[in-house]
């Protein structure tokens, strides 16, 4: 019996040990994780939800950057759900997520739709987190020889395509700048472009025309002015000959 009770108290620090070791293992283990219910290759509006976790104790996340991979681009998100205040922003090589600064500690979470997953067997999701005190978590590596990555990047494991599944077809140039940009276009936009399609956007020819051209009057005169002068080009020549001859007369 006193055997078993010493072994048993013996056992007590021993298992807080470890637990202090799982709990450092937990923190240090802490990353953005990617999931979808829809995780097929070809899928069509497929959404696709992320979670980074916050570690630190004295800032929250203010900013999440995530870079597409292959077969996706910007215009191809849409913001499905993300804490109160955030809204995305597309970049030139994926997207962003940014708001109110998170509690110290709180995970960032927010859920997007894409276009259309590509057809491949995985999607790697590079992801920068960004603290309100500056600091910035990097989650951009992959694996190499086998090992497993400090800070490995968010990876989403995609089943084979659906039977028939076939790519969509290129989203067009205009449809594509409104996603980038939709409130980049001013709101008179289309009121000076009807303007430069309308005659009157041209005022400088009409004003340069004679009112009476429609009827054919200006160029009547014009034909008779012509002829006039001609006229009295031929009398004046005519005269200078004849002087010309009455000396040698």
């Amino acid at each position: 019996m006193q055997r078993s009770r010493a072994s048993r108290r013996s056992l007590v620090p021993a298992a807080l040990a470890l637990g202090l070791v799982l709990g450092a293992a937990g923190a240090a283990a802490a990353h953005v994780e990617v999931d979808s219910p829809t995780a097929q290759a070809l899928a069509v509006d497929a959404r696709v939800a992320f979670s980074a976790e916050g570690e630190s104790s004295t800032a929250g996340i203010a900013d999440v950057k995530v870079v597409l991979p292959g077969g996706l681009a910007p215009t191809d998100v849409t913001l499905v759900a993300a804490p109160d205040g955030w809204a995305l922003t597309p970049t030139a090589d994926g997207y962003a997520v940014a708001g109110p600064a998170l509690a110290p500690g709180a995970a960032a979470e927010w859920t997007v739709q894409l276009r259309q997953l590509p057809d491949t067997d995985s999607l790697v999701f590079k992801t920068l987190v960004d603290y309100s005190d500056g600091h910035t978590d990097r989650w951009i590596e992959l694996p190499q020889n086998g090992s497993k990555p400090e800070h490995p990047a968010p990876t989403l494991a995609l089943r084979p395509a659906a039977p028939g599944a076939t790519p969509l077809p290129a989203a067009s140039a205009s449809a594509s700048a409104s996603a980038a940009a939709p409130t980049s276009a001013p709101a008179s936009a289309p009121a000076s472009a009807s303007a430069s399609a309308s005659p009157s956007a041209v005022p400088s020819v009409a004003a340069a025309a004679p009112k009476d051209d429609a009827d054919g009057t200006g160029t009547t005169a014009v034909v008779l002015g012509s002829i006039a002068g001609v006229a009295v080009l031929g009398t004046l020549i005519a005269l200078v000959l004849r002087r010309r001859k009455s000396p040698s007369a």
